[in-house]
């Protein structure tokens, strides 16, 4: 015998499938320490170097390399982004004829 599973298409924000508030904002910041995490990785910086590029402590790093969000406004991981060397572009444009609702997204170049 086999069970049947239950099956629920996701609506791209694992935060929004889950019911959490400022869902937009926490994927968001989840891809923006992503992108902070890669640079990180690639340039083989260990947790000491990573805080002292980002002008941070080092557990601070830690939590941030942990995926801990807390404690890191959106700002806030702009600015690492920038001591990182990177250009953080924001774009305001219409919504697209599609159903989906208007939502914010972070992409990378």
């Amino acid at each position: 015998m086999s069970k049947e599973i239950d099956i629920q298409v996701s609506s791209g924000n694992i935060f929004a499938d889950l019911g959490m508030p400022n869902a937009d904002e926490m994927l968001m910041k989840a891809e923006l320490v992503r992108q902070i995490n890669q640079i990180i990785t690639q340039r083989k910086l260990n947790q000491l170097q990573a805080a002292e590029v980002l002008g941070i402590d080092q557990p601070k790093v830690s939590a941030l390399m942990r995926g801990k969000l807390t404690g890191f406004s959106t700002e806030r991981l702009f600015r690492f982004l920038n001591a990182l060397g990177c250009d953080v572009q924001i774009v305001v444009k219409p919504k697209l004829k599609s159903p989906a609702i208007p939502g914010i997204s972070v992409v990378s170049i």
